[in-house]
């Protein structure tokens, strides 16, 4: 470890830092089930045993649909809880999730995607894009989606994460991916913030179901509401209060973008890989620009679709089949080409391929 500025930077895992900062940020419990590529993140955690230190329950449940529903139990009463797996266990998890996002109990899931579909191959992919962005569970609902691209917004994310998805109400998960949690970089770990106290979750969390304390009423939490009329007004307020996140929370990344004739978009790992080829696509003459979404959902789609006015043609590219690309050819109403490039199965794809594929979809002849 060493210390610059009062910084503590350390070498780390993507999995390891998701860990340390959660440990830093406040964070009352956790409770989850090893699967790789993430069990890194439960294996730190019971190293660190920070029941010990700042009182935070560290619990291996006995799977992931008992996970996700001790997280609605733990965010119903006001505290910072998460989970954390990978593909077929967060699918797993949906039930709970959409529970919780009926209920409109904050919490934060975090998912190392492999590939798939069903248990698949424990390699890395992008292929839970859809399930994370549309909602895997019932009905009309939404959560927060962060897509970390290096291990520092893997640190950086988990206490947004916690932020967002108390000032809203509603489930954030950071969507990362075998590559970013299995890669070891250099971090500046997050200052250590205090756990609430009991009297701070009551004044933050005025909805919390915490018991009857001093003569308060016990606050009833449930998704469940039989009266139609009701239920739709329920939806009609979560639906505003997705507007409202989609107006305020949008966040991304521009690279080389104002020049640019082509732009490539993509989130996570394979942002890393394209600003590779980008670099290189630049030394050859070829104006190619970056848009990388951090937040999945809400979905930066104002600005690209800004940028497909100036831009020749745009590809997007993701470790998957092509899952984004439907929000980015939505955003940009068929005024520009949109084309895409990914791999499956646990392949990641290199920057030559990418520059490759840039090429052939949009004829740029070398010069």
């Amino acid at each position: 470890m060493m210390k610059e500025s009062g910084e503590e930077i350390v070498l780390m895992k993507g999995n390891e830092a998701i860990a340390h900062a959660a440990i830093r940020c406040g964070c009352d419990g956790y409770f989850g089930y090893p699967i790789t590529p993430q069990s890194e993140i439960l294996e730190t955690l019971a190293v660190e045993k920070p029941w010990e230190t700042t009182g935070m329950v560290v619990l291996q449940a006995e799977s992931e649909v008992a996970s996700i529903n001790m997280i609605y139990g733990g965010g119903g009463s006001g505290k910072r809880v998460m989970t954390s797996s990978s593909s077929p266990g967060v699918a797993l998890m949906q039930e709970g999730i959409a529970y919780m996002a009926g209920a409109e109990i904050p919490g934060l899931i975090v998912n190392v995607q492999r590939g798939g579909p069903g248990l698949g191959t424990i390699q890395p992919s992008q292929g839970d894009y859809f399930q994370a962005t549309r909602g895997g569970g019932n009905g009309d609902y939404y959560v927060l989606v962060l897509a970390p691209s290096t291990v520092q917004e893997m640190a950086d994310f988990v206490d947004l994460s916690f932020q967002l998805a108390f000032k809203y109400r509603i489930p954030a998960m950071i969507l990362s991916d075998g590559v970013v949690g299995q890669v070891m970089e250099k971090v500046v770990l997050p200052p250590f913030k205090p756990r609430r106290t009991e009297e701070e979750i009551l004044r933050e969390c005025p909805w919390a179901t915490t018991g009857r304390k001093g003569g308060r009423p016990i606050n009833v939490i449930t998704s469940l509401e039989l009266r139609p009329e009701a239920m739709e007004r329920h939806n009609l307020h979560l639906q505003e209060k997705y507007r409202t996140i989609r107006e305020h929370e949008v966040r991304y990344e521009e690279h080389l973008v104002d020049d640019a004739d082509y732009l490539i978009v993509a989130f996570g790992s394979a942002a890393r890989i394209a600003q590779k080829a980008i670099s290189e696509l630049r030394g050859e003459g070829v104006k190619v620009g970056l848009l990388r979404p951090i937040t999945l959902w809400p979905f930066p789609t104002k600005r690209i679709k800004e940028l497909s006015r100036q831009v020749k043609g745009i590809l997007t590219f993701e470790i998957n089949a092509g899952q984004m690309v439907e929000d980015v050819r939505l955003a940009v109403e068929g005024r520009t080409p949109v084309t895409h490039y990914g791999k499956m199965g646990g392949i990641v794809p290199t920057p030559d391929e990418l520059i490759d594929r840039l090429k052939e979809d949009f004829g740029i002849v070398e010069s």
